[in-house]
């Protein structure tokens, strides 16, 4: 990964075979981001999105390998227990061969190249995890 800062706004290339969550997760420890919003585009060689079945209360999950476009990327940025903690979604596909896969990034490694963009708010916003939701809440503090 390589990336510039620009005020609050980092522009990353993520490069061939690295992960997207690790990296985006590496930005953040360096450049101390807490809060901020993501957005990406590029090419992926495996995928693994999830949904969150609500009447079981958990994710579902499925890898998918081969050359996928990423024609969305977006998510935030928060914190929970005092860790980064990444909330991203993803829609992938591959017109050539008729499939579009989205849901909650679980793992993402590109197959080309990534080109994201991270913009950082001054604050933090922590998370907790809600029982009756089965899902880790924005938790807004005084």
């Amino acid at each position: 990964m390589e990336y510039r800062k620009f005020g609050n706004d980092f522009v990353l290339r993520i490069d061939k075979g690295e992960e997207i969550l690790a990296s985006l997760k590496a930005l953040c420890e360096k450049e101390h981001i807490l809060l901020g919003s993501v957005s990406g585009i590029g090419a992926l060689s495996s995928v693994t999105l999830g949904v969150f079945d609500p009447r079981e209360k958990r994710y579902f999950s499925e890898e998918y390998n081969g050359a996928f476009e990423i024609a969305s990327c977006t998510g935030n940025i928060s914190t929970k227990d005092g860790q980064n903690y990444l909330h991203i979604h993803m829609v992938a596909g591959n017109v050539h061969e008729n499939k579009v896969f989205a849901g909650h990034l679980n793992k993402g490694v590109i197959g080309l190249t990534g080109e994201f963009m991270v913009h950082k708010i001054d604050g933090s916003v922590d998370r907790t995890f809600s029982e009756d939701i089965g899902l880790n809440l924005f938790e807004f503090r005084d």
